[in-house]
């Protein structure tokens, strides 16, 4: 009994933060439902005036630290329609499938393996709660280190879950859906709407979207649009390779579209039909691919880290059950307001997607190694992002209310600044008196540069706060004092701190926080 009031008590306050984010992200111009004056379109969003500038930004920066930083990573932009024959090739037309199973009573359709996995995250919950009794019982001298690989409580909560997570994979890889329901049913895993263990049987359900091509129904191709961006990159190797006379180990990177018919599609912009992936294949020598597996997962790790969203906050899950195409493979997971979830995968692919390109095509794709003096189909190591998890990973850790000195709230976006929408905006105290010039000469002058907001509605401490809502870094006051000495009040977001700046030091100011180099500087 009391498990479940702890589970639903966890619930509870998961779903009103998430509910928190989901209405900011609304509220301040970030996300939309789509064709939501049609009642919308179940797990399709459109990305508003603000959310499109923080998703360009995270695709920048991504882009910046995976290409342009590397001398040896290059990129692409791959056509969304493929020939069909490529998904045959790749393994998607006979096994892109989820597990999918019905309660018969709430009529609500769930992933399998997405419940047992949940289940265990409960555990990881328990954890987590007998991690900070320990650490407010112990205070300084607690070392959670030990405490976790020593506590009995805690080591039983882990061994169940390693064990319930092995026996999913093993069961998932030999297409045992029977013992998916049976696990499901053994630990008594409940509809979260109706509360009932009423279940059908598993099913597989194919995910691609299907499509055609062509001027009449008669001649029409059927196609698929494309579940993932990485067979784009796989068909051009021949072609980057050659033109670009790229010599092993070398990557080749692209961000783009992706579709997948989600039946249990949910959780805001985490789990969409229509979704942007960020990927680099990396194409190695064979036998080497545990090395750059590892160096991978530990270079994609600092990137994240580098946006500073807090070490705890992430996680390794290697895979118990791999994909046909994999000899290794690790999810980066992160703490969403909803629990640990994959973020990004870093996938041993071995040559499993040259070789059937090569088997359904009939032509070679191999590479002459000089220092070999040999050909060979190379191994790939792949890093694979969800742009919109990452996108909500950002925008959820940034969202916080913070009691104030004054007894009074505020609610602030503290979005890393490097990503922010905008870096600065520029503030008239009134809407007289030659202010508003000025302000408009300072975002002439800094647009160059940044992205910058022009705001003279309203006092201007309603004005701070809506900038706060919004994430903008900094706040920049023009007022009397500016017509006198050329100086302006800079206002930053996070401390709320105020100093007053020449402005022709503003640009120098707002760079050195906002600067992509620094931030990258970090990894």
């Amino acid at each position: 009994m009391f498990g479940a009031v702890f589970y639903f008590c966890i619930m509870a306050n998961q779903n009103d933060q998430f509910k928190k984010v989901i209405s900011h992200a609304k509220e301040y111009g970030y996300v939309f439902q789509s064709s939501e004056i049609y009642d919308g379109l179940s797990a399709v969003y459109d990305y508003a005036q603000n959310g499109v500038e923080l998703k360009n930004n995270i695709r920048d920066y991504w882009w910046k630290a995976m290409v342009q930083m590397h001398d040896n990573i290059v990129g692409i932009d791959a056509a969304i329609f493929m020939h069909p024959q490529t998904w045959k090739a790749s393994g998607h037309v006979d096994a892109f499938n989820d597990p999918l199973i019905d309660n018969k009573d709430s009529k609500k359709r769930y992933r399998a393996d997405v419940l047992v996995e949940d289940y265990v995250g409960k555990l990881d919950a328990k954890i987590e709660k007998e991690v900070k009794k320990a650490a407010k019982r112990f205070g300084d001298a607690f070392d959670k280190e030990e405490f976790v690989s020593t506590n009995p409580r805690v080591l039983g909560y882990k061994e169940k879950g390693e064990t319930i997570l092995k026996r999913l994979g093993k069961s998932l890889e030999n297409e045992d859906l029977a013992d998916v329901k049976a696990l499901i049913e053994e630990l008594e895993i409940a509809c979260p709407v109706s509360g009932s263990r009423n279940w059908t049987d598993v099913k597989q359900f194919n995910l691609m979207f299907g499509t055609k091509l062509g001027a009449s129904a008669d001649s029409a191709m059927d196609l698929y649009l494309r579940p993932e961006t990485a067979q784009g990159i796989f068909v051009n190797f021949l072609n980057v390779q050659k033109t670009g006379r790229m010599k092993i180990p070398f990557g080749i990177a692209q961000t783009g579209k992706a579709f997948r018919n989600e039946i249990v599609a949910r959780q805001f912009i985490f789990r969409m039909r229509e979704f942007e992936q960020m990927e680099m294949q990396y194409f190695i020598k064979p036998g080497t691919q545990k090395k750059w597996y590892e160096f991978w997962k530990e270079a994609r790790l600092k990137w994240h880290l580098s946006l500073g969203l807090g070490e705890d906050n992430y996680r390794f899950h290697d895979h118990e059950k791999l994909a046909h195409y994999a000899d290794a493979a690790s999810d980066i997971e992160f703490r969403f307001p909803f629990g640990f979830k994959e973020l990004e995968g870093i996938h041993s692919r071995t040559d499993f997607d040259l070789s059937q390109h090569e088997k359904h095509t009939g032509k070679k794709l191999q590479y002459f190694d000089p220092e070999e003096n040999k050909s060979y189909v190379p191994y790939v190591v792949e890093t694979s992002i969800g742009l919109d998890r990452m996108f909500l990973a950002i925008f959820s850790n940034a969202l916080q209310e913070e009691e104030l000195d004054n007894d009074t709230t505020r609610v602030v976006l503290k979005l890393p600044s490097v990503l922010a929408p905008f870096k600065a905006a520029v503030l008239p105290l009134v809407k007289k008196d030659g202010l508003p010039e000025i302000a408009h000469k300072i975002v002439e002058d800094l647009k160059w540069e940044f992205n910058v907001m022009y705001d003279e509605k309203d006092a201007v401490g309603r004005r701070y706060r809506r900038q706060d809502a919004i994430g903008t870094p900094f706040c920049i006051t023009v007022d009397h004092d500016t017509l006198d000495n050329e100086t302006v009040t800079l206002r930053e977001r996070d401390t709320m701190k105020q100093q007053r700046v020449n402005i022709s030091d503003l640009m120098a100011s707002i760079k050195n926080e906002v600067d992509m180099k620094s931030w990258l500087k970090r990894m």
